[in-house]
């Protein structure tokens, strides 16, 4: 059965740059995974893994 073409978003740089890799910032009190490019389901729980790793720096 064909499909159509996905649409995914992408993060972009103030300067228009593609982040073509994971972007994860951080802020006060909170952790942003701003960019997770495809296939970020494979790379689901080590992003899980540094986000509750940075989060738990800050406690």
């Amino acid at each position: 059965m064909p499909t159509a073409a996905g649409v995914r978003a992408q993060a972009v740089l103030r300067d228009g740059t593609l982040v073509d890799d994971f972007l994860i910032r951080e802020g006060a009190r909170t952790v942003h995974v701003l960019n997770a490019p495809s296939p970020a389901a494979t790379a689901s729980l080590p992003i899980g893994r540094e986000v509750a790793r940075r989060a738990l720096s800050a406690l």
